[in-house]
């Protein structure tokens, strides 16, 4: 009997929870509870979507159909009990309201836990085969447990999934048996490709309402150098019981911790379309008492970075317009991003917001068209408060470098968009040709873990004078972006942008006395200074051969492992 929900025209915010156990999890915490419990308690706390993942087991799922076509089958022979046609209604009139996808937890090596989520068109026999593939053993797909042995590595449990049609979505990543869980001892490379990966469609995280720093989501929106690709985060109530339980009320019941989603329809396939969109504010936690999330409220909050910007207006006096699209230029040329239009990045300022809006967006796109080649750029309206914010949506393009009138050339460096300098220009041209898109969004390789080759590896953000020369009494640099190791050659203190300008002048202005640095081990803090409301570090690091490495306006995103101790951030 599958579910017939009748299509909507227009995109509305959907309750859904894709992290439930029925009782075909070994672990599930109570007796007597029903598939068709979980539906009833799913429709009453107003849910839209759900998903059955039981552990490592297609099990909770398959019976609720084995139940449904027993009873189908007894109506059709016209053998119906009172009882089993009350049932029987129940079960239609609930799945008209409440769309239930197949899917499991899967332990992958290592015990970490992967969700696979499916349409409803896929059966429960493709579905056994698929953990088969993931080598969960054949007299273990029925035992709904956690613990089924040797299967595959957390890669290939991604790619099996993506590649069946499945969405593959890390499961309490910040939390037990999560891949970004802190403290985690294994590499930094590790915990990138598992974070990362192109068949990965989401992170499940515990904390998706938490602000600032520590947030996962925070963590995982791009800004980080070592994690470029933002990732879309939700989260479950990973319920083992129909309600919380009073006595420990981290075991949530269903739907009690809830994402709203803003979906075309309540289908697969509308959820994959979003999981695969680069539009993050489709997604926002459920709030039962509070008003909706105002994600451009939170996207000031966090201010501008190297993935958006704020314009108070679009207008060509004072070369407001201009700024926006070299901003559309910069994202695509960088790592993608956000342009909010009609309010200033610091949430303190008053939001003018956009008068015309369809005038407005009608100037930003025509003029995002002076960018060549064509950039798939997306603009829409969303309102804050009580304005109207124009928002555009670039990609990370394929085929940089991107430039305006053909001849100006962006870059995002951190929070500021700058004209790209000729090695610059060259290393996007590599970037392209190369197939390195791909791979850096994959498996960033110059970013490694805290310690390379029993070394600590350098910051990640911030620059560093790698070498200098003076000819006819100017002084020429070579600089190196602590983000992407960029190298950019000949930069005179005339020529540099704000931050190679400021390690400039402190390189020229006076010679560093290392002796005075105070060392813990090899790494030492030789200044430290806030910039934009941001704290900035210039640090050094002794190599084995005795010679000294100056890393210049380092940021707090930049700084991992031993660096953090040194300049006394929380590990």
């Amino acid at each position: 009997m599958p579910s017939r929900r009748k299509r909507q025209t227009r995109r509305q915010w959907r309750r859904v929870d894709l992290h439930l156990h029925t009782p075909a999890s070994s672990d599930y915490q109570v007796t007597g509870v029903s598939n068709l419990d979980i539906l009833r308690a799913a429709a009453a706390r107003g849910l839209d979507l759900i998903a059955f993942t039981d552990h490592n087991s297609i099990a909770g799922y398959a019976r609720m159909l084995a139940e449904i076509e027993e009873l189908e089958l007894l109506e059709r022979l016209k053998r119906l009990h009172a009882d089993e046609r009350q049932r029987l209604d129940e079960y239609r009139r609930l799945r008209q309201k409440v769309l239930a996808l197949p899917g499991f937890e899967f332990t992958a090596t290592l015990g970490f836990h992967i969700l696979g989520i499916f349409p409803e068109t896929k059966s429960v026999r493709e579905i056994e085969h698929i953990l088969l593939d993931l080598n969960v053993p054949a007299e273990k797909l029925d035992q709904g447990s956690s613990e089924v042995g040797a299967t595959v590595d957390v890669l290939t449990a991604y790619r099996v999934i993506d590649e069946a049609g499945g969405i593959a979505i890390a499961a309490h990543v910040n939390s037990s048996h999560g891949v970004a869980m802190r403290g985690l001892g294994f590499g930094g490379q590790t915990k990138i490709a598992y974070t990362q990966d192109p068949h990965l469609m989401a992170l499940e995280v515990t904390d998706l309402e938490q602000k600032g720093k520590r947030a996962t989501a925070a963590f995982f929106n791009g800004t980080k150098p070592e994690y470029p690709r933002h990732m879309h985060c939700i989260q479950g109530s990973d319920a083992h019981r129909l309600t919380s339980d009073p006595k420990t009320p981290k075991n949530l019941g269903v739907g009690e911790r809830v994402t709203e989603l803003l979906l075309d329809d309540v289908s697969f396939d509308a959820l994959r379309e979003l999981f695969q969109s680069t539009d993050f504010a489709r997604s926002r936690p459920y709030r039962r008492s509070q008003a909706p999330v105002d994600f451009i409220r939170a996207a000031r909050e966090a201010g501008p970075s190297i993935v958006q910007s704020f314009h108070d207006s679009y207008s060509r006096r004072g070369g407001r317009l201009k700024a926006i699209i070299a901003d559309v230029c910069a994202f695509a040329n960088t790592n993608g991003g956000t342009v909010y239009v009609g309010v200033p990045g610091d949430p303190r300022k008053r939001a003018a917001g956009v008068g015309d809006t369809k005038e407005a967006v009608r100037t930003i796109g025509q003029t995002i068209q002076s960018i060549t080649p064509p950039l798939g750029a997306s603009i829409d309206v969303h309102k804050s408060g009580n304005v109207n914010v124009v928002r555009v949506i670039v990609p990370r393009g394929a085929d940089a470098p991107y430039a305006v009138d053909d001849n100006k050339i962006y870059l995002r460096v951190e929070s500021e968009t700058t004209l790209a300098v000729r090695d610059e220009i060259v290393q996007l041209v590599s970037r392209r040709e190369e197939g390195e898109r791909a791979a850096a969004v994959a498996e960033p390789a110059p970013l490694a873990g805290p310690v390379v080759n029993g070394a600590v590896a350098s910051p990640r953000t911030g620059v560093e004078i790698v070498a200098s020369d003076e000819r006819d009494g100017r002084w020429y640099h070579t600089m190196r972006d602590l983000r992407n190791g960029n190298v950019v050659q000949n930069v005179t203190q005339k020529s540099a942008r704000k931050l190679w300008h400021y390690a400039i002048s402190q390189r020229e202005k006076s010679t560093l006395d290392v002796g005075r640095l105070t060392w813990v081990g090899d790494l030492a803090l030789v200044n430290r200074s806030a910039h934009a409301g941001k704290q900035r570090y210039d640090l050094a690091q002794r190599q084995p051969d005795g010679s000294i490495r100056i890393y210049y306006g380092v940021t707090e995103d930049g700084i991992h492992g031993p660096w953090r101790r040194l300049v006394g951030l929380e590990d």
